[in-house]
């Protein structure tokens, strides 16, 4: 058996693995607590083979294509020594991954249905419509500011540790101001940012970028990138809520 197939296959049996706590969770109280039998059992079991299918695409998909051209890009700017071009390429990273993120969609048409119904915003589509884009371009806008902040950070050697305090500083002081019908979606916002897009190319970045210049160590200066994602929504999305 040839190594391309063995390793599709232990992909296989590591999805499954890491779903069989989520079965046996979700089994144990329906059985157990509910006392009752698991409806649509035939349904249930197709569709957890197609999660552990699709799963195991993802991340298959992920190994092969997204980590190694978010590190081979870091690389090559790297190597071009154009910190300009290597910041503008950052922010449209983190801008254009968000933009595609599902979850982000989702939390945005959601959140502009209930601002409507809540009489934040008129109720027609429109009103709905302009309000759920300016939320999800909103929060493009600080992931791509975050990774501008993030690259920043690897190539002049900031700790990140004061720029999450002071970020969350910031946070803080903005809660206190900020209108209450926002606070919750600025605070979910930063969660959903960090999903199935943007986490892989940000972390290749970040991996890419520290591993390609001297004196920087992947392990410790690499990772970073996705705090700074969950952290900037939160500031902007309340900021957003504040001047709408």
């Amino acid at each position: 058996m040839n190594k391309p197939l063995m390793h599709f296959l232990k992909t296989i049996a590591n999805s499954a693995r890491d779903l069989a706590p989520i079965a046996f969770v979700i089994c144990f109280f329906q059985i157990f607590v509910l006392k009752q039998p698991i409806p649509n059992m035939d349904e249930i079991v197709v569709g957890s083979i197609f999660v552990v299918v699709g799963l195991t695409f993802f991340i298959y998909g992920l190994e092969m294509g997204l980590f190694p051209i978010g590190e081979s890009m870091a690389f090559a700017f790297a190597r071009k020594g154009n910190v300009i071009w290597l910041l503008i390429f950052a922010f449209a990273l983190g801008f254009g991954t968000t933009v595609a993120e599902p979850a982000l969609i989702a939390v945005s048409k959601k959140a502009a249905r209930i601002a409507a119904q809540g009489g934040v915003i008129e109720v027609t589509d429109t009103a709905i419509n302009m309000y759920a884009q300016g939320l999800k371009f909103t929060v493009a806008f600080s992931v791509g500011l975050a990774a501008v902040i993030g690259v920043l950070r690897i190539i002049k050697g900031w700790s990140i540790q004061w720029i999450i305090m002071g970020g969350y500083i910031l946070v803080v002081i903005m809660t206190m101001i900020a209108p209450k019908e926002i606070i919750g979606i600025a605070y979910d916002s930063g969660g959903v940012t960090t999903s199935t897009i943007t986490v892989p190319l940000m972390t290749a970045l970040g991996i890419g970028l520290a591993s390609s210049i001297k004196g920087r160590n992947p392990m410790l200066d690499g990772f970073g990138l996705i705090a700074l994602a969950s952290l900037t929504p939160m500031i902007f999305v309340m900021a957003y809520g504040m001047t709408y």
